[in-house]
């Protein structure tokens, strides 16, 4: 019998890449929760796992030859996963090339810079004292619009963000990417990202993994103690 996937998780968008890809590829798991507001992150058995002190993580005890592994950071979790199962990366070495290509593209760009412009646009205006900084609000919300001109224009031409198939590069595009609204961005000009944000967010395994403990989201108004973990307030 397979041993379930210890999957150490909070429902943020790079948790859901995680939940996604465990749904997808249908493996078991077993959710560990890591109360990202309340610092359970910098625990040291979570530290001795995730070393950066961020989730997702997992430890699959039956990993390479058998021997238990962990694995941390989204992205080298999903190519993990991928590999374990041989789903969702491709079937030939263009496809894969192209799998992470855009993987890199969601790792390096639309995750910070859509995460810069959560900051600067939901949390930073509800800090105790607010910080509502233009600059910084116009440079992150105008990177995320150009990002996702990229990725409309790529889908324009193509039904997956890799090519007419399926893979780990949707899953890790699109849990950040279906949260445009925050991010102040628009789709009446991305038609074909808007197009593909419908039909990834219509597949079951996708809606599985978003709804995993989604009753734990709050907004930032409604826990303002856990900036001080996260962001290292100290009033």
């Amino acid at each position: 019998m397979t041993k379930p996937i210890e999957f150490y998780f909070w429902p943020t968008p790079n948790g859901w890449k995680a939940s996604v890809a465990l749904e997808e590829m249908g493996l078991p798991y077993e959710v560990k929760l890591i109360n990202i507001g309340k610092g359970e992150q910098f625990a040291p058995e979570f530290l001795a796992i995730s070393p950066n002190n961020r989730m997702p993580a997992i430890v699959d005890p039956e990993g390479p030859d058998g021997a238990p592994v962990s694995v941390f950071e989204s992205g080298a979790i999903l190519m993990y996963l991928a590999r374990k199962t041989g789903r969702f990366y491709g079937s030939s070495e263009r496809e894969r090339i192209a799998v992470e290509e855009w993987l890199m593209w969601q790792m390096g760009g639309v995750g910070p810079m859509a995460g810069q412009a959560h900051h600067f646009l939901k949390y930073a205006p509800v800090m105790d004292p607010p910080q509502v900084l233009p600059y910084a609000q116009d440079r992150y919300r105008g990177e995320v619009a150009r990002l996702y001109k990229v990725l409309d224009t790529r889908l324009a031409e193509n039904e997956y963000v890799a090519g007419d198939f399926y893979s780990i590069a949707d899953m890790a595009i699109w849990p950040w990417a279906s949260l445009w609204e925050g991010q102040q961005q628009t789709l009446e000009d991305k038609p074909h990202f808007a197009r593909w944000l419908e039909t990834v967010g219509a597949r079951e395994g996708v809606k599985a993994g978003r709804a995993l403990h989604a009753e734990l989201r709050q907004t930032p108004q409604e826990n303002k103690e856990s900036h001080k973990v996260l962001f290292g307030r100290k009033e």
